[in-house]
C-alpha cells in the first residue's frame, strides 16, 4: 500500500490549531461538565460481559435495570472508580451485528487504574486467556467478548505517558 499522507503538512496543520485553541492551564476557563456519568458499550450477552467487566477486570456490577429506551433491553452499570460507570446495553431481538470501527464510532476506551492493579490486571487477562498488546510498559489493550477496545493505563488521571494532558 502507498502512503499518501504528507506528515509533514500534517503536523503543520496540528501545530496551527494547537496555537488557535489551545489556551494554556492557567487561562483555560472552568469546564461546563462536572466528569463523565458513564459510557454506554453494546453487549450481545449480558452474563457474558458481567463475567468479564467484574470478574477479570475487577469492576464491580453496580446496577442492572431495564433501558428505558427499548422494552426488554438491559441497561447495566459497572463501578470504575471516582463516580465514573462502564454501562452497557443488551438489545435483544436487534441484530446488530459484530462490532465495528467506524468514522463517528468508539476506536477505544482508556481507564486508569493504579500502576500495582495494572500488572494484575494484566495477569487476569493472560489468565483468562483475553488476547491482549501491551504498550510502553503502562498500556494494555484488548477487546470486551462483543469486541469493543479498551485500554487499562496505569499513568494517573490527567496524565499520559510522562505528560500533563489536563
Amino acid at each position: 500500500m502507498t502512503e499518501t499522507r504528507d506528515l509533514t503538512a500534517l503536523a503543520a496543520e496540528r501545530d496551527r490549531i494547537r496555537a488557535a485553541h489551545l489556551r494554556p492551564a492557567g487561562e483555560r476557563p472552568a469546564s461546563t461538565a462536572r466528569g463523565l456519568h458513564h459510557t454506554a458499550l453494546i453487549s450481545s450477552d449480558v452474563e457474558r460481559t458481567v463475567r468479564f467487566v467484574q470478574d477479570v477486570l475487577g469492576f464491580p456490577l453496580t446496577e442492572l435495570v431495564e433501558n428505558r429506551d427499548y422494552p426488554g433491553s438491559s441497561h447495566f452499570f459497572f463501578d470504575i472508580g471516582h463516580g465514573n460507570l462502564l454501562a452497557y446495553f443488551d438489545f435483544p431481538g436487534l441484530d446488530l451485528g459484530p462490532y465495528a470501527e467506524v468514522l463517528g464510532g468508539l476506536h477505544h476506551m482508556a481507564i486508569s487504574v493504579e500502576p500495582e492493579r495494572w500488572q494484575e490486571l494484566v495477569r487476569r487477562l493472560t489468565d483468562a486467556g483475553v488476547p491482549h498488546e501491551v504498550h510502553s510498559g503502562v498500556s494494555v489493550y484488548f477487546r470486551d467478548p462483543d469486541g469493543a477496545r479498551i485500554e487499562l493505563i496505569a499513568d494517573p488521571l490527567g496524565e499520559m505517558y510522562g505528560s500533563t494532558v489536563l
